[in-house]
């Protein structure tokens, strides 16, 4: 995919959850210089957790601004919060983008990090996401479960960790099938607690997160390209 080309005309922001994990902090920051490899500078923001806030650097500048909320689901963070931290900011020139998933473009992703912890065609695989409280966001989960199934020929269930059923151990031990293996695809972008979580509830093997898979990468420059 071809990289935006010339002065950027607009700021672009990246927005990420947050998280106290410092691996993770810098995973998402690695993910945004990648990212401003091809399009131009760009700058992080957090909803969670840590700063800065989207609106405390849309508050920085008038300057037209694209913000791409990096979630994998499309939940309150992204709904409430980035509309929200819009508002609260008073910017009057902010195209907010579509979230990052559900997306076709993520399944080769997490596929090979699925091979990268073991996993192999013929065992069992369960798609693990943190959750969300809105429906929505679970039922994006549930459409990459979809995407997911057909790069791996066979069903995929889903588990939560955090919000929404059913959870990741129940959705591990009723998709266990004696004398097969079962790997937990992270449906995740970096480390953090919850990955802690996924990876001791009870599969042989657990995908790291997306990361900067290039699959996550093509999709952000995308992002910011669609804004124009």
């Amino acid at each position: 995919m071809a990289a935006l080309s010339g002065a950027p005309a607009e700021r672009r922001i990246l927005v990420a959850h947050g998280t106290r994990s410092a691996s993770g902090i810098a995973t998402v920051h690695a993910i945004a210089d990648a990212v401003a490899a091809r399009t131009g500078p760009i700058d992080t923001a957090f909803v969670d957790v840590r700063g800065p806030s989207p609106s405390d650097l849309l508050r920085e500048t008038g300057r037209p601004t694209v913000l791409v909320p990096a979630f994998l689901a499309a939940g309150y963070h992204v709904h409430t919060d980035v509309p929200r931290h819009v508002a609260a900011s008073g910017h009057r020139a902010v195209t907010v983008t579509a979230a990052l998933g559900p997306d076709h473009a993520l399944v080769g992703a997490l596929v090979r990090r699925l091979r990268e912890a073991g996993w192999r065609p013929g065992d069992t695989v369960v798609l693990g996401a943190t959750g969300s409280s809105d429906p929505h966001a679970r039922a994006d989960v549930r459409t990459m479960a979809g995407y997911l199934e057909e790069a791996v020929g066979g069903p995929v269930p889903v588990g939560f960790l955090a919000a929404g059923g059913p959870t990741v151990a129940d959705a591990v031990a009723a998709a266990r099938v004696p004398g097969r293996r079962l790997f937990l695809a992270a449906y995740q972008l970096a480390e953090g607690l919850f990955h802690t979580r996924l990876a001791d509830a009870g599969a042989d093997g657990a995908a790291a997160p997306l990361g900067t898979a290039p699959e996550v990468i093509d999709l952000l420059v995308d992002r910011f390209a669609q804004s124009r």
